[in-house]
Formats: C-alpha cells, structure tokens, sequence
C-alpha cells in the first residue's frame, strides 16, 4: 500500500524490444541489384546519357538560396529560340523543355544558351532507321567512334570566389574607418541644407 503523495510504481519491464530492432542485413544486396538495374535501364537507352535529358542552369528561389545555382526543369522557349532549336526537335535530342518558364535576366539567358550551343556542337545524332539517313544525322564515321555518357553530362559547376592577398601598407594601419564612416554618414545628412545655403549664397552673389 502506497502511503502520503507518492508515485504509484508502474513500472514497464515487458517491451519485448527484440520485436521492435529494425535491421538492414539487407544492404548489399540492394547496392548490387541497383547496379544492375543501371546497367540494364543504360543498355534500354543506348545511345542517350544515362543521367537523363540536358537541363539548364537556374539559380534557387528565395533570399536564403538565390545566390546558389542548380539543374533547371528544362530550357525555355527564348533560350531555345536563341541557340536555334525547335522547341519539338529538342526533346528528341535529349533536352528537356519548360514552356512555362520565363527568362527574368540577360545574364541567365546567354549562359543558358551557350549551354545549349555546346551541347549541339558535341551532339551525335542517331538515324531512325540505320538506312535512311535524313539532314541533320551524323556521319557514319561519327556513329562509329561514340560512347554514351555515364553519369551527370556538362555538369553544374559553381564558382569558387578568388581571394587576392595584399600587402598592408603604413597608409592602410593609419586610416581611420571609423572616423571616414561617421564624416561620411555627416555629409549624406546635411547635404540637402548645405546645397540649399549654396543656392542662396549664389542668388545673393547675383543681387
């Protein structure tokens, strides 16, 4: 019998926990049956890269993440038009289209289509039919000698910034920041006063 304001005991010592222990003894088999599903879905899509359709170049949504960049849903219609692709002929290259994406600067633009410029200028080109070559399919001698690409092709890559060392200077130890940022911040202030005293001044010149 429990006496005064105790906790009742209610120990719990029959979890069987043995029942709840998830285990993955299952591991490498799935790394080898991935494997083999990559090979087989590669041999499927001979002669395309396996990493899928060429995407473009975008940079991420928000201010948190604008200042990266990343793979795209697929090229627009402008940077399709500027690199000269039809917009229908370029999924059957290899090129994944977004008609519902809008260019918002020039800069994305024209690295997009230089993209696009490059990947048409080491393009291979299949026939439909080995006998009936139509304008626009490679050489044979081109067909001969190519090799489908494995993994990501033209990969996104970013720009490491490059830092410049310099020497410090006796100039540089005897500039004052903080004094330079307070006079700066003084003049920004009293600059509509000091042009207005300037103009009067100029008018009582001219009395």
């Amino acid at each position: 019998m429990v006496k005064h304001n105790n906790v009742v005991p209610n120990g719990h010592f029959k979890k069987h926990w043995q029942n709840y222990v998830k285990t993955w003894f299952n591991q490498p088999a799935r790394k080898t049956r991935r494997r083999l599903a990559r090979q087989k879905k590669a041999v499927k899509t001979f002669p395309q890269p396996t990493a899928g359709p060429l995407r473009p170049i975008v940079h991420g949504q928000t201010l948190k993440y604008n200042m990266k960049v990343r793979a795209g849903r697929g090229f627009s219609l402008e940077e399709l038009k500027a690199a000269g692709i039809a917009k229908k002929f370029a999924r059957t290259i290899g090129i994944a289209v977004d008609h519902r994406r809008k260019n918002r600067s020039l800069e994305g633009l024209q690295a997009n289509v230089q993209r696009l410029k490059t990947y048409k200028a080491k393009l291979v080109v299949f026939p439909r039919r080995a006998r009936k070559v139509k304008a626009g399919d490679s050489t044979p001698e081109e067909l001969a000698t190519a090799t489908q690409v494995q993994g990501l092709y033209m990969p996104i890559a970013r720009e490491q910034p490059t830092v410049e060392l310099v020497k410090v200077t006796d100039e540089m130890k005897s500039f004052k920041a903080y004094a330079k940022l307070r006079l700066e911040r003084t003049n920004q202030r009293h600059v509509g006063v000091r042009m207005k005293r300037a103009a009067e001044a100029e008018k009582e010149e001219k009395k």
